[in-house]
């Protein structure tokens, strides 16, 4: 049988150097070089302002006013420069810095891009905050703790959807611009008024005042189990993880850059790794006003049916979308797949069926493969850490780490855990000494507590493949270890496509179970129309019958206790973000779950529950 065919890709990495410390320790880096990178973004934006003024830096559809989209509106590089300075010189003028910084509620749109470039200018760190917090909470906890946290001199927000959340948290004392709208007893600034500053020799002054080590931005941890911490984001952080990303993905510079991106710029792979490549090479970004759930997916399909972008990136929830759409839509597959380069998932484990459909409509329509890449990072490395080394990724691949980074693998209790050290990790957490003394080791790396694994042991240079959260892995009552990560892919993947994410339980009992969080599919397998609750769907004949058929197979492959799903129930209540259950790009949290539906586990190990599958 020959070997798939590939859309021809180039790997930058593919060779590693590994070298042995202290008993159980190892040291792995990129057997090549960090290039020199830009000292400050705001040169890479200043570079492209000059040399093509006109390309589209970013572009977002016109809202209308029943709330549907119209029209792409685009920016080009000059006007987004030119804006930038007038809105930087607004914030000189109010003393803004990094004591005070700028707090933006809003989702992503044209104006939260022009603030964040405006405060980049003026060397003023911002604040990127989950609209969630504002807009889905109902105790406004969170708002309240980055508040205190950050202490702003501003906040944005785009409309009046955000006034009641304004009331409740910002100060009276506290200035608040909107684009348009008001709350109720107090006066805003429209962001209009900010866009007309006059930029004077203070902007350039405030530029050259800026370096490797000044503080871009606060972007904050999703706070699944503690309150979340304020991750500092410098210059050097930023293009230094920029020039990584370009050298492990050579791509990103060889062609036009073109991305249709949803992802929230409150997160680190949306705002660090997505807009942050769109800035240092010129490229262009339309903003994305869909999302993988229900509601808003056919806004994605409808821009993919548009907009044919060079690579994509994406969350498996909304790679599994996409696979299911491409199977019918002509369209679709006609544009996205017309010169897309890469393909690239993070946040979470992509199911295999997902992998395969993808790979199935792709040599349909344009008879070859596109490679699937992904890797591992987080807020606190940029975000990009690691990354795959060749087309023929599985499941669970992580890949190298990109030029620059040394990784530390180190034995914990039986896995290895993997810390990162190099220039794109941050310096720590902002007004939280304790938080950020714990976070480093001894020789100053930093403790990412995830545990990682060979891909295979004969052969270092294909790196690293992803072994679960150490904090997540727990004990049966035998002392056994149960691995988390592993065995969460493993249900995902057989359960595919009606599992959206599985929780296991069992911490210190005599068996592992499983919570299960189903996708929208059960209702269509169910037979029952839209109006029944989600409670009767999950109790149906059909829909536990394949859940049995799930949960034998996933028997048939278990050789222990650790590894055998004994019990499994269907949850009918989605995670909550307000209790850090999941977050707003979609990744579940198995200790917030586990912490806030404790009943729900009693009784399922119980037997109490109704509806609970075992395999038989």
């Amino acid at each position: 049988m020959n070997a798939p065919q590939f859309r021809p890709l180039k790997f930058g990495v593919t060779r590693v150097t590994l070298r042995d410390g202290a008993p159980g320790t190892h040291y792995l880096k990129a057997d090549q070089e960090l290039q020199p990178f830009a000292e400050r973004m705001t040169d890479r934006l200043q570079h492209w302002a000059e040399t093509q003024p006109d390309h589209t830096f970013m572009a977002r559809r016109v809202k209308q006013a029943d709330g549907s989209t119209g029209d792409w509106k685009h920016i080009s590089y000059a006007q987004a420069w030119q804006t930038a300075r007038s809105i930087a010189q607004g914030l000189i003028d109010r003393g803004l810095n990094a004591e005070r910084p700028v707090v933006i509620l809003s989702e992503n749109s044209l104006e939260h891009a022009l603030l964040a470039l405006g405060a980049m200018v003026a060397g003023v760190p911002f604040v990127p905050t989950s609209p969630p917090y504002s807009l889905v909470s109902v105790d406004y906890d969170k708002l309240k703790h980055v508040l205190k946290t950050v202490t702003p001199g501003m906040v944005f927000a785009t409309d009046a959807r955000y006034a009641k959340a304004i009331a409740a948290t910002v100060s009276e004392d506290m200035e608040v611009v909107m684009c348009d709208g008001a709350v109720e007893g107090r006066q805003v600034t429209t962001f209009e008024s900010l866009c007309a500053t006059t930029a004077t020799p203070a902007v350039d002054a405030a530029i050259a005042a800026t370096g490797p080590d000044t503080i871009v931005k606060f972007l904050f941890t999703s706070g699944s189990t503690k309150l979340p911490k304020a991750v500092i984001n410098t210059q050097r952080l930023w293009c230094a993880n920029q020039q990584q990303m370009a050298q492990s993905m050579p791509v990103l510079a060889e062609k036009e850059l073109v991305l249709v991106d949803w992802l929230p710029w409150n997160h680190t792979f949306g705002g660090n790794h997505n807009v942050g490549m769109t800035i240092y090479h010129g490229g262009t970004l339309y903003i994305d006003d869909g999302k993988p759930t229900p509601a808003l997916i056919g806004e994605t399909l409808r821009n993919l049916r548009e907009i044919a972008p060079t690579v994509y990136f994406n969350v498996p929830t909304g790679f599994e979308a996409i696979a299911h759409a491409m199977k019918t839509d002509d369209q679709l597959r006609k544009t996205l797949l017309s010169r897309v380069q890469m393909f690239f998932y993070a946040g979470a484990a992509l199911a295999q069926p997902i992998w395969d459909s993808l790979y199935e409509s792709q040599e349909r329509e344009v008879g070859e493969r596109i490679v699937m890449g992904t890797g591992l990072g987080m807020t606190e490395s940029g975000p990009f850490g690691i990354f795959v080394t060749n087309p023929f990724v599985q499941a669970g691949d992580l890949g190298v780490p990109t030029p620059g980074l040394e990784l530390k693998l180190v034995d914990m209790q039986g896995k290895t855990e993997v810390r990162y050290r190099g220039p794109n990790i941050t310096p720590g957490y902002w007004r939280n000494p304790e938080e950020t003394a714990g976070a480093f080791d001894e020789e100053g790396f930093f403790k990412t507590g995830d545990a990682v694994k060979w891909i295979d042991e004969t052969d270092v240079h294909l790196g690293l493949k992803f072994d679960g959260r150490i904090a997540e892995d727990f004990k049966l009552a035998t002392g056994t270890f149960v691995s988390v990560g592993p065995l969460r892919g493993k249900i995902i993947a057989a359960g595919a496509p009606y599992i959206q994410d599985a929780v296991l339980t069992g911490i210190n009992m005599k068996e592992v179970g499983a919570m299960i969080f189903p996708t929208p599919a059960v209702r269509a397998l169910s037979g029952l129309g839209v109006d029944v609750p989600l409670s009767e769907v999950l109790a149906s004949a059909p829909v536990l019958a394949k859940f049995q058929e799930i949960v034998n197979a996933l028997a048939k492959t278990g050789t222990g206790s650790a590894n055998r799903i004994a019990r499994l129930c269907l949850l009918s209540e989605p995670p909550t973000i307000d209790k850090g259950e999941i977050t707003d790009k979609g990744s579940i949290n198995q200790r917030s779950v586990l912490t806030h539906r404790a009943d729900t586990v009693a009784a399922l190990h119980e037997g109490t529950l109704h509806y609970i599958v075992k395999p038989q």
